[in-house]
């Protein structure tokens, strides 16, 4: 883990895709989901580009500590994203 993590911190920049090339790119933004159990055994759970969360070695992601108004865009424009994804899934 490259920041400390915090109450503010929801999201992470994949540093590290070795052995997950589908699932994760580098340099792009990931949302995380908050779990502890994961974190005390050095894991992030990060929403991956299935669309679902898995528990990914912490060292892989540069935490970020993000201006509230900032957070506010990425948490919309995240949920709106599965819809999306649900959508092109389906064929429509």
């Amino acid at each position: 883990m490259k920041a400390p993590a915090g109450p503010s911190v929801r999201f992470a920049v994949c540093l590290d895709n070795r052995g997950y090339e589908a699932s994760l790119e580098v340099a792009k933004l990931y949302r995380i989901v908050p779990d502890d159990d994961a974190a005390r055994r050095g894991y992030l759970r990060v929403v991956d580009e299935s669309g679902e969360d898995y528990g990914y070695a912490a060292p892989r992601f540069f935490l970020l500590s993000a201006p509230a108004s900032l957070r506010r865009a990425l948490d919309e424009s995240t949920r709106r994203a599965p819809a999306v994804t649900r959508r092109r899934r389906a064929g429509r």
